[in-house]
This record gives C-alpha cells, sequence and structure tokens, in this order.
C-alpha cells in the first residue's frame, strides 16, 4: 500500500494546486454563474475522493465491499470524463491547466493499476470494512479526506448560491446575428470581470447592444449570454458596425503576483495594448464612437501615507517612477489619443470598488466576520473606496452625460483612514477589531506592491460632483450596510 499511498499523495498535492491556482485565482468559478455544472462535477469528484482517502486510511474494502470501492473508482472516470468535456464546451484552457490534467489523468491511472491486485486480493476474503490503520499516514489521510469534503461541500454552496443569482438576473436579449442597427451599441473589454459583468447586465437591461472583447470567447459568451456579441479580436469588427461608445476596463488583476519585471509588463500590456487596439479600431471604423470611457485607478496620484493631508481633485500630479502611478498614466495616455479623432474621453481613477460578488469585499468582510480584521502598518494611510453600484453609475453616466469629460476621480465622497476602513468594516458585522500588521514585513515580503496596503491617496471626486452626479453610497458607514444586508 505504500506505493498506493505516494500515489494518492501525489495526486492530492497536484489536485490542490489546480484547484486553488487555475479554479479559483484565473477562472473564478464560483463567481461565474456559467460555471455552476462544472463546479457541480467538482463536487463530485471531491466527494468521490474524500470517501477513497478516508476509506484507505482506515479500512481495508474487503469482500463484496472491495466491488463498491471499485465503482467508486470509476464513478471518478465518469465524472472527470464529463468534466472535460464540460471545460471543452465553457472555457479555453491555458497550456498549464492541460499539462495538469494529462499529468493527473496518466497519476489517477496509475494509482488504478496499482489497486487492481489490491482490491483482487480483498474480493477473496469476507465481506467485510476491516479496520487496518497505517500509523501517521492514515492521520495525513485523514486530513486530506477531510479537506476535500470541505471543499466538495464549498462547490455545492457555490452552485446554489450562482442558481440564484441565475434566477434574478433577467433573460438575455435575442442573439445578435448581424450588425445591423437595433439600439445604441456598447464595446465593453473586461466584459468578464467584476465590473463589467455587472455593467453589460446593465446595459442590457438599458436595451443597449453590447459587443464583449474577451480572450476566450467561449467563456465570456457562457457567462454573459447569447445576447452579447462576443469577440476575441477587435479585426472580427466590421468598419461599418455603428459603435455608438466604448467602454475600457481590461486588465490582468494588479494585486496577487510579485511584481516582477515580467509582471510589471504583464500589467501593462494587459491595458495599455488593448488601448491601443482600441484606437486603431476607432480610425477604422466609418463612424467614430461619440464616447470612450476608460479605467485607470486612483494610484495614478501615487503613494501618500497621511489621510489628514489635503485631499486631492482630478488636478493632482502624478508620482513618476512610482509603478502604480505610471501604470495608470500609460492608460490615461494611450486613451487620450481619441480625442484626436473627436471622441469625448473619461478618465476614470477608480479606488477599491466594494461589492459582493468579487473584488475585495469578499475576502474583507469574511476576515472580519471571524474577527479576523487587522490596522496595516500605521493605519493612517488614506483609504479610498467606491460601491459597485457607483461604480457602474459613474461608468453609465460618462456614457450619457456630455458634461463628463477628461479625468475623474471615481471615489465616494467619504475617504476614511485604513483604521477607520476596517473598524468600520468590523462593526458592520458586529465586530471589532483586535490585530495589527507591522508596516516593515509587508514592505519586505510584498515589495513595492506593499504600497498598494500600506500608503492610499486622499481624494475629492469634484468632477463627477460638479457635473452633477450623486452617489447612492456617499458615506463608508451607509455602503457597509447594504454589502452586510
Amino acid at each position: 500500500m505504500q506505493a498506493v499511498f505516494i500515489l494518492l499523495s501525489f495526486q492530492s498535492v497536484l489536485g490542490a494546486f489546480d484547484n486553488l491556482w487555475h479554479h479559483e485565482w484565473q477562472a473564478r468559478l464560483p463567481q461565474r454563474v456559467s460555471a455552476r455544472r462544472e463546479l457541480a462535477l467538482h463536487a463530485a469528484r471531491e466527494a468521490l475522493y474524500g470517501l477513497v482517502f478516508l476509506g484507505l486510511a482506515w479500512f481495508e474494502w474487503r469482500g463484496a465491499m472491495a466491488g463498491l470501492l471499485a465503482l467508486i473508482l470509476a464513478a471518478e472516470v465518469l465524472v472527470t470524463l464529463a468534466d472535460f468535456l464540460e471545460e471543452d464546451r465553457t472555457r479555453r484552457l491555458p497550456p498549464l491547466e492541460r499539462l495538469l490534467h494529462t499529468v493527473l489523468t496518466i497519476s489517477y491511472g496509475g494509482f488504478v493499476a496499482l489497486m487492481v491486485p489490491v482490491l483482487h486480493d480483498w474480493a477473496s476474503m469476507n465481506t467485510a470494512l476491516h479496520f487496518r490503520p497505517h500509523g501517521w499516514v492514515s492521520w495525513l489521510f485523514t486530513l486530506y479526506g477531510l479537506g476535500v469534503l470541505a471543499w466538495s461541500v464549498r462547490n455545492v454552496r457555490a452552485v446554489r448560491r450562482l442558481g440564484q443569482s441565475a434566477a434574478r438576473q433577467e433573460p438575455s436579449p435575442a442573439p445578435m446575428a448581424d450588425t445591423s442597427p437595433r439600439g445604441p451599441t456598447v464595446l465593453v473589454t473586461g466584459a468578464t470581470g467584476f465590473v463589467g459583468s455587472a455593467l453589460v447586465r446593465q446595459l442590457q437591461a438599458d436595451g443597449r447592444r453590447v459587443i464583449a472583447l474577451s480572450r476566450d470567447a467561449r467563456q465570456a459568451q457562457a457567462l454573459l449570454g447569447q445576447g452579447v456579441w462576443v469577440v476575441e479580436h477587435l479585426d472580427q469588427i466590421p468598419s461599418e458596425t455603428r459603435i455608438h461608445a466604448v467602454v475600457h476596463l481590461a486588465g490582468a488583476r494588479v494585486v496577487g503576483r510579485p511584481w516582477t519585471a515580467a509582471r510589471r509588463r504583464e500589467l501593462l500590456d494587459s491595458r495599455v495594448k488593448v488601448a491601443q487596439a482600441l484606437v486603431q479600431l476607432m480610425r477604422r471604423l466609418q463612424q467614430v464612437p461619440e464616447v470612450l470611457v476608460s479605467a485607470s485607478a486612483v494610484g495614478y496620484y501615487g503613494a501618500a501615507n497621511l489621510v489628514s493631508a489635503e485631499a486631492l481633485a482630478e488636478d493632482g500630479p502624478p508620482q513618476p517612477g512610482q509603478f502604480q502611478s505610471d501604470l495608470c498614466v500609460a492608460i490615461e495616455h494611450e486613451a487620450r489619443r481619441a480625442e484626436a479623432l473627436g471622441v469625448r474621453v473619461v478618465r476614470l481613477r477608480l479606488g477599491v470598488v466594494l461589492g459582493r460578488g468579487d473584488g475585495a469585499y469578499p475576502m474583507l468582510a469574511l476576515a472580519a466576520r471571524f474577527g479576523m480584521g487587522s490596522v496595516l502598518g500605521s493605519g493612517r494611510q488614506p483609504a479610498p473606496w467606491i460601491h459597485l453600484d457607483d461604480a457602474l453609475g459613474l461608468i453609465r453616466f460618462g456614457l450619457e452625460h456630455q458634461a463628463l469629460q477628461g479625468a475623474v476621480n471615481a471615489v465616494a465622497p467619504d475617504t476614511p483612514s485604513q483604521e477607520g476602513f476596517s473598524r468600520a468594516l468590523a462593526q458592520s458585522f458586529g465586530r471589532r477589531v483586535f490585530l495589527r500588521m507591522p508596516g516593515a514585513p509587508l514592505r519586505w515580503l510584498m515589495g513595492e506592491m506593499s504600497t498598494l496596503l500600506l500608503d492610499g491617496q486622499n481624494l475629492v471626486p469634484r468632477a463627477a460632483l460638479q457635473a452633477g452626479y450623486r452617489f447612492q453610497h456617499p458615506t463608508l458607514a451607509g455602503a457597509l450596510r447594504d454589502l452586510a444586508g
């Protein structure tokens, strides 16, 4: 059995990595309504693995029980095949995920081959679940089993939650078979993201036609519905297409992997190259769009430490040499090229977007619920934020109101310190903040990326207020009550 346990351990480690890296971080399956079937298959497979881990850790499956274990192993094969078909139907797997799946399949085949003679020997015995511990290995596999069963339950809950979300969403309009006018058309990049997917739903509810640019058309179509025209390349859009507005939200996640040179290039290219392609499309179109709403971030102003510092409006300067500032400046520079074509350009500088479905709020809220909210560094750094409703509201306001143009601080009027934010979040769940995280270890571990946590920008949304926008959630306390409710 030693070889069986070694191979199963290898399988469990690779499977955990595949789950966390590809399913959770990259594909974000628990946040995608279209991933319900795939998550259900994952839950079934994880439940089967849990039974195998616990069953082999403590028992010999003798007699007829050997046949039952063989059925469990065969069921895992059928579930995995169904999962492969579902993944191929709904999303494009990255090369590393395909490689991992191949290695996991080979590994599972080796495990089954090792189990065949064991099951044959067990089948010749009297039927029983014979207690047969294996020392510390049994306890290790108990941890494996409990962990994978807990993940199965978590995926079942995600499937139920996504089913409820799907039931609340309005039916999508009929598929767009051509480019003939049927209402104002909006081209959205980053349409499968947290803000983008919510925006697409609102635009469709408004009766607008939506074109979505996505690297994975199958995944985007499954997520957004057949009523959205999904393209993987902008050159798929004919020059005679009438596009009234463009919303540029595309970009790799800034928080996550360390800001190595390669990662910085990825963060820059995922935003700037798309902006360049959008301007090229506008030049090619027979009629240029009326407006471009392009998102950057409050990092435009660089890093500041004190919330008591004078609040900056949109005329505040960038901080050359700071990566987050240089990144935002590059995005806005490319967006402004559209102005030469007669396009009204709105440059949204977004704060941290708070919403239930994704983004920063779910993890922060989970920590606050369990009393794990923390003051980071001095806690005095500004924490600019905006509710998802207002992030969407400002995008739509920018599409519709000629008065809004140029840079716009997309932040709520109420900017607390990081300590104030953390305490308000905890209070929204009836909790308190007890923990403090010194700044020095974070700066040592995260490098310049730590400025996203330990520094901030004290901003005022002057342009939006002067243009007549009214915030739905102007105060942090009110926004957190809405989200916690």
